[in-house]
């Protein structure tokens, strides 16, 4: 069991959704001691009302670190900032929690890791399908369908209002397929356990509203070395249907797995976050037929007990960012996870602009 030796004394950099989630967490569990609120707006403001308006307030993160001395940051800022911020803070003695993707480039994820590496500080990444337990049933009972597999998954956010705000400012420096498609990426590593060899992908933009030469829907395939495959896509926009934006299914010979979240993919909410880790039962059917070509098994439905929502997923991963610290877990598994779901959404994103497969 893990033995709380000391306080994390953490800074939190980035106020927005996911910042503002983590922040929650560390105001709310033992462990952690926030220093201060950093972003480069209001929403650090908005924030530390909601959270009681008692914490230090600062605009600019190089100088809310000299004047907090963190044990910790938390980076939930633009990717763009992330691989500046974070070598920063482990240049700082810190160690670092960091929203997804780890950087904008997958030599900035690897000059993150080594920095990580070199100081000696921990470093967490915001997988948070990984703290699921029902992705994780997902992912364990996929195991049982045979090989190859077919996996297919999508997340399109028919965005306005805010988010359409937040969406256009990640697409100055990423596309959909790279922001949010690591996540569906690395499920499907772990459903394989194989070597993904070749990448396809197409993309169109659709609005002139978002940076040049970015496209706002993107579709991605992937072909591993088992004979595996998988597509995954992803849109934002004023412009996205909400039919069908919520899939989630994986099948082999020997049947498939789905998950059906009945509320949640329901017309009207792709633009919340909150549904979008939502699973609430798994629908496992079986392939096995007998002479007469009858199903010989009824499909089975599997109603998720523990169904956690966003900022209680948030909550678990900051008491893994804490064990981590206090454990001295080794986390250098994780990390290349990371960085190779970063490199072959990145190989994708090469596919929609040239329009030539990628080969792995």
């Amino acid at each position: 069991m893990m033995k709380l030796s000391k306080t994390i004394r953490i800074l939190v950099v980035g106020c927005g959704n996911m910042g503002a989630s983590h922040a929650q967490a560390y105001h709310s569990l033992d462990g952690f001691e926030i220093c201060g609120l950093v972003s480069t707006g209001t929403s650090k403001e908005r924030l530390n009302e909601t959270l009681g308006g008692n914490y230090p307030l600062f605009s600019n993160y190089e100088e809310a670190l000299v004047a907090t001395n963190p044990d910790a940051v938390c980076i939930s800022t633009y990717p763009d900032t992330h691989e500046q911020f974070a070598i920063m803070a482990f240049d700082h003695g810190c160690h670092v929690f960091i929203e997804k993707p780890l950087a904008d480039t997958v030599e900035g994820a690897k000059r993150v890791a080594e920095a990580a590496r070199r100081t000696g500080k921990k470093l967490v990444i915001g997988y948070i399908l990984r703290y699921h337990p029902s992705w994780q049933h997902f992912v364990e009972l996929s195991g049982q369908l045979g090989k190859p597999l077919v996996m297919r998954m999508n997340l399109n956010q028919q965005s306005h209002g805010r988010m359409w705000d937040v969406h256009r400012n990640l697409m100055k420096s990423l596309s959909p397929i790279v922001d949010c498609g690591v996540h569906y990426i690395d499920v499907m590593c772990q459903m394989t356990k194989s070597k993904p060899v070749q990448v396809n992908a197409i993309g169109a933009r659709l609005t002139d509203d978002i940076p040049a030469g970015n496209y706002n829907y993107g579709q991605l395939q992937i072909r591993f070395e088992d004979g595996s495959v998988g597509w995954y896509e992803a849109g934002w926009g004023p412009m996205i249907s909400e039919t069908a934006f919520f899939v989630k299914d994986v099948f082999g010979p020997k049947g498939s797995l789905s998950i059906v979240a009945r509320d949640a993919g329901a017309t009207g909410n792709s633009d919340n976050v909150s549904a979008h880790t939502k699973t609430e039962s798994l629908r496992l059917h079986h392939a096995e037929i007998d002479g007469n070509n009858t199903f010989v098994k009824p499909d089975e439905w599997i109603d998720l007990t523990d169904e956690p929502d966003h900022q209680e997923l948030c909550n678990r991963e900051q008491r893994f960012f804490l064990e981590a610290i206090h454990s001295d877990l080794d986390l250098d598994e994780l990390t290349q996870h990371a960085i190779s779901s970063l490199e072959i959404a990145f190989a994708c994103d090469e596919s929609v602009k040239t329009g030539q497969p990628v080969y792995l």
